[in-house]
């Protein structure tokens, strides 16, 4: 392999979470089986993601174009929000619930063509329209959507990049009334008393509560998302431990089967074996019995034979004895 592929993570990333590990480890093991360890490695290393995540990433996989806008959108956003323009502002904000309502039915599409996805009833999209509103305030979290590479859901409690500052909206009617009214110089005025300063101190007091109110909140939530940040990490922690161990275990298995399949085979040979002794010893059997018989038949012969000639030297010597004399 020339080196990890944009296109092989992406077709990792399509795949569904509960076959992820299964996908990842074969592509190592054709890594590995090409010679190339570097992407076995890099390959490895990928981590599965969440459903939610799957989902989004399925999104800018299969419909980049649609992520596209979303990034786009996003960006107008911030500036707005880094402006303080109200209606632009406004506008940009109903055109985000729109993208992000038709992105999450596009996902709802997108899962329900997918052969293995989840029932439809147990789409985590909540969090996906979490995740992709929060694409819309944190510039990472947009760069991983767009890469679809995310590994699990995002969210955001506020608005914008930053908590907004303590300014006045400031709009363009604003800055007219502004410039067309006069300038008002020191001094008493002629005809009337100067009018001393009338601050609503209760409308004051209730900005700064509301604001304390902000940041506590906001506090919370990062006490909050610290919490949960760490259970992520220990539990991510435990997940690539178990995955190790799976790994290790996956490769001891395929080895104890190679080792098995190695002693089956020789088994077989040793049986194909023994069939051939077994018949070569009843061949051999066989044959001991028909020497045996034979050579028994030929001993009762011999005996036969043997007999025969004794009879006729019995009968040559009663004959011998007339003969000497006669001689």
């Amino acid at each position: 392999m020339p080196g990890l592929s944009a296109e092989l993570v992406q077709q990792l990333y399509r795949t569904p979470p509960d076959r992820f590990v299964a996908a990842r480890d074969a592509a190592v093991a054709d890594a590995r089986r090409a010679g190339d360890p570097t992407t076995a490695r890099q390959l490895a290393r990928l981590r599965r993601p969440t459903v939610a995540a799957w989902l989004v990433n399925l999104l800018a996989i299969r419909r980049p174009e649609l992520v596209a806008d979303l990034v786009q959108l996003a960006d107008a956003l911030r500036v707005a929000q880094r402006e303080l323009r109200g209606p632009r502002l406004r506008e940009l904000s109903a055109q985000r619930r729109a993208v992000v309502g038709a992105l999450v039915a596009e996902v709802r599409k997108l899962a329900a063509a997918e052969p293995d996805a989840p029932p439809a009833n147990r789409l985590p999209l909540a969090e996906v329209e979490e995740t992709l509103n929060a694409a819309f305030s944190d510039v990472e979290v947009a760069e991983q959507v767009r890469a679809g590479r995310l590994l699990r859901a995002a969210s955001y409690a506020g608005f914008g990049e930053v908590p907004r500052p303590q300014l006045r909206l400031v709009t363009g009617d604003d800055e007219e009334r502004e410039a067309e009214r006069p300038t008002r110089r020191p001094g008493p005025q002629r005809g009337r008393p100067e009018a001393a300063p009338r601050p609503d101190r209760a409308a004051e007091r209730a900005e700064q509560a509301e604001k304390a109110a902000q940041r506590a909140a906001r506090a919370e939530r990062a006490r909050q998302r610290r919490a949960l940040d760490r259970e992520l990490a220990k539990a991510q922690a435990d997940q690539e431990r178990a995955e190790a161990e799976l790994t290790e275990a996956t490769g001891q298995e395929r080895d104890g089967a190679a080792v098995l399949d190695g002693l089956e085979a020789e088994l077989a040979e040793l049986e194909r074996r023994r069939a051939v002794a077994e018949q070569d010893l009843s061949r051999a059997k066989l044959a001991r019995r028909a020497a045996e018989r034979a050579v028994t038949v030929a001993r009762r012969r011999a005996g036969e034979v043997e007999a025969a000639v004794e009879a006729l030297a019995a009968e040559e010597g009663d004959a011998d004895p007339g003969g000497g004399a006669a001689d």
